[in-house]
């Protein structure tokens, strides 16, 4: 008699989307998968009443991640082909640092009478950018302080965390502010909806929330922030803290009706989608760089010493996995600058050959590009179309393309645009390095994988081995392996993963002769990132002064 199989569901939400995966818990095998575009997307421009959004938003509807789980888990279920009475737990993973306010009970803000135009009433998304003012403050004061939780993030934090983003609410809306009873990260609330019990995970609290040793920033540093802010952490932020793989709770009767899941089931402790790839990627252990690659980067790795990088996003005990500090550094945009790209900057012409060809836009620039020899287009460019994430950790800097002539082709810039994020990422691995945290092996997942140039560019540039997950669906393969534990499929996430995970090891290879045309062309774009990012302000000049504009154009000030 066979004994029947257990299974688990991972849904990762994404910047633009929720995908669910229907999981073996025995060895990992991917037995279907569905996806849910959010109905609302990225709101950049306007609220869905028509609400004009200033420059440097991003906010997102909470509903939209309801639907995922009414309609992409049932989805996958189904494609399985599996009885869901054999699913025996539930994880997810979400972007870091998207903040939902909401009331005591979980209900978002923007649901409640009247704050459908409210602006600060909705979901600020990772990449909501405007607390740079507030970011910059809280870094000074920070640093004139000492503040002993400061050089755990390189010495600076970003205004894409909770931090500063709680202080933009704080001082732009104090009435929303007063209104809002949590503060709540989405890959808590999401948990919150599935068992009706908020448990705030260990990895945000302690890569964006700056917990650290068991204690967030000083009420007295908050207040020196901002008369009356002191509170912010005892009333908004603090919640019991769940470690990443435990249970969080059960699933509850609602949640069951929207998933088609039993109800009771386990409910893993929310994660975040970079970090909970890891143990996807088999890469848990010291030295192993996994590079979450899609709109944005993430960086993380695991390692047995504590030291401090400048400019990483943070290191956090037990951050990836029990028993290991996990570091975590990151580039804001990334597939968000190949995409910009190709919709403003291509000619018609270009996408008339593509399909003519049956490619899409993408496809047709990178095979265009691959036939050129490293340093042929003569352009260098800067990544910082969404600001620096690492390790400037600045939203005030942009792009730029250098060496651009009448001869420049769309190719070229594309090209270029590719090398730009590989040259951001080797700043990344050799910061870590220059701190005596070692990068030994660089493992890609996440959809620009499937770029065989770029990966090709990114070991090339790094002259590292570069692995590639074997999974399409790294992070929700990532939280079927949390489900698994927090169901008691297995004792830890590290041992589930030498089961579940997958992964192809030097996929690709360092080429010398190209690598050393990089390394010139490296020195090229760090001559650039340093001018621009630690002395020239122009940027943030530019940005300054259309910020201007914008606001004299709304006010009808100005022609």
């Amino acid at each position: 008699m066979s004994v029947p199989q257990q299974y688990v569901v991972g849904v990762d939400f994404g910047t633009l989307s929720g995908r669910a995966v229907v999981v073996r818990v025995a060895d990992g095998a991917e037995l279907g998968t569905a996806t849910h575009a959010y109905p609302h997307g990225v709101l950049e421009r306007s609220l869905p009443d028509g609400t004009e959004l200033a420059p440097d938003w991003a906010l997102q509807v909470p509903e939209d991640y309801r639907e995922v789980l009414r309609t992409a888990v049932p989805a996958a279920v189904t494609a399985a082909g599996i009885d869901p009475a054999d699913v025996i737990g539930i994880a997810t993973d979400f972007t870091a640092c998207t903040m939902v306010p909401t009331l005591a009970d979980g209900t978002p803000l923007n649901e409640l009478e009247g704050h459908a135009g409210n602006p600060h009433a909705y979901v600020k998304l990772w990449k909501h950018h405007a607390a740079q003012p507030q970011a910059d403050r809280i870094n000074r004061l920070a640093a004139d302080r000492r503040e002993p939780w400061l050089p755990r993030y390189g010495g600076l934090i970003s205004s894409e965390w909770e931090l500063a983003k709680g202080l933009e609410l704080y001082e732009a809306d104090r009435a929303t502010y007063d209104r809002m009873e949590r503060f709540v990260e989405a890959a808590d609330w999401i948990v919150w909806q599935l068992t009706g019990r908020y448990v705030r995970n260990a990895c945000t609290a302690g890569y964006k929330g700056q917990l650290q040793e068991g204690a967030y920033p000083s009420t007295e540093f908050l207040e020196e922030l901002a008369p009356g802010f002191g509170g912010f952490v005892p009333d908004k932020l603090d919640q019991p803290i769940g470690q990443l793989g435990d249970r969080a709770g059960s699933l509850t009767a609602e949640a069951a009706a929207w998933t088609g899941l039993p109800e009771g089931i386990a409910v893993a402790v929310g994660n975040v989608d970079a970090h909970v790839t890891a143990p996807a990627a088999q890469a848990v252990g010291p030295g192993q760089m996994v590079a979450i690659m899609g709109t944005s980067t993430c960086h993380i790795m695991s390692s047995d010493v504590l030291r401090e990088v400048p400019g990483m996003c943070g290191v956090v005990d037990g951050g990836i996995v029990a028993g290991a500090w996990g570091y975590e550094a990151g580039q804001s945009g990334v597939g968000d600058i190949f995409g910009w790209f190709t919709e403003t900057s291509v000619p018609a012409s270009y996408a008339e050959q593509a399909a003519a060809a049956g490619q899409t836009l993408h496809e047709l620039l990178t095979e265009l590009a691959a036939r050129q020899e490293v340093g042929e287009h003569g352009l260098v460019a800067l990544d910082w179309h969404s600001g620096n994430r690492s390790v400037l950790v600045d939203h005030e800097l942009t792009g730029l393309v250098l060496g651009q002539t009448l001869a420049t082709r769309p190719e070229d810039v594309y090209r270029a645009l590719l090398e730009a994020t590989a040259f951001g990422t080797r700043v990344i691995v050799e910061t870590f390095r220059d701190s005596g945290v070692p990068v030994e092996e660089f493992i890609v997942a996440g959809g620009l994988a499937k770029n065989r140039l770029l990966m090709q560019i990114y070991a090339d540039v790094t002259g590292l081995p570069l692995s590639v997950i074997g999974s399409e669906q790294g992070p929700a393969l990532g939280a079927a392996i949390h489900a698994a534990v927090a169901a008691g499929a297995y004792p830890d996430v590290a041992t589930a993963a030498k089961s579940m995970g997958r992964v192809e090891r030097a996929a690709y290879l360092p080429d010398d002769a190209r690598a050393e045309v990089y390394d010139a062309l490296f020195e090229e774009y760090l001559a650039l990132h340093d001018h621009f990012g630690r002395r020239d302000r122009a940027m943030r000049r530019l940005k300054a002064i259309r910020r201007a504009a914008v606001e004299r154009r709304r006010a009808g000030g100005a022609s």
